[in-house]
């Protein structure tokens, strides 16, 4: 078989695992459901991923990785806004809506060692989303960190939500970056949390 087409069949059965996740909630799937559903054996599948934990582990990993490639193709540019990083969580967020559901809700799913390491994949990608939109931003410490962890939320489930308004896409486009850069551009310039700090 070659590569293009092991890699299809990769992100079918990718999809269709989302899919049972998402219809019947991690917790509720069996290794074997999984299996039949992805027309594959028990053995096979557990040759793969020796436990559901380890699937769910790479679907996260594989969203977070997405995410820093999306900000790392930025940097090499230099000319990558904050506009055009909205826009590319949108349209990741369009390509993969249940991974991003996953993401957030299943986590907890995960193992400790499991639930750290994705701790830290999010937390590079929230320092390199912060380090990417605002290089000069005033804010420090706490304050810093908590910036980023709202954007990277908001970044991770506006396109959900405006999704489901049925607006048209350029409409909730639009809308979403209308919302986070009008939320964002006085707390990165960190006037009135610095105060407080």
């Amino acid at each position: 078989m070659n590569a293009a087409l092991r890699c299809a069949n990769f992100d079918e059965r990718r999809d269709r695992a989302l899919a049972l996740f998402a219809e019947k909630g991690f917790g509720q799937v069996s290794m074997r459901e999984l299996a039949s559903h992805l027309g594959l054996t028990a053995g096979s599948l557990y040759h793969h991923f020796p436990s559901k934990q380890d699937l769910l582990y790479d679907l996260i990993e594989e969203l977070y990785e997405e995410l820093l490639a999306t900000l790392n193709q930025g940097r090499r540019s230099h000319q990558q806004t904050l506009a055009q990083v909205i826009a590319a969580h949108w349209a990741l967020h369009a390509e993969r809506p249940l991974q991003f559901r996953l993401a957030e809700r299943d986590q907890c799913c995960l193992t400790p060692e499991q639930q750290a390491r994705i701790g830290a994949l999010r937390q590079e990608y929230e320092t390199a989303l912060l380090r990417h939109i605002a290089p000069k931003a005033t804010l420090r410490g706490k304050a810093l960190t908590a910036t980023a962890h709202v954007i990277a939320n908001l970044l991770n489930s506006l396109p959900a939500w405006l999704q489901a308004s049925q607006l048209p896409q350029a409409q909730g486009l639009a809308l979403m970056e209308s919302m986070v850069l009008g939320g964002i551009e006085r707390t990165l310039r960190g006037e009135s949390l610095n105060t407080m700090v």
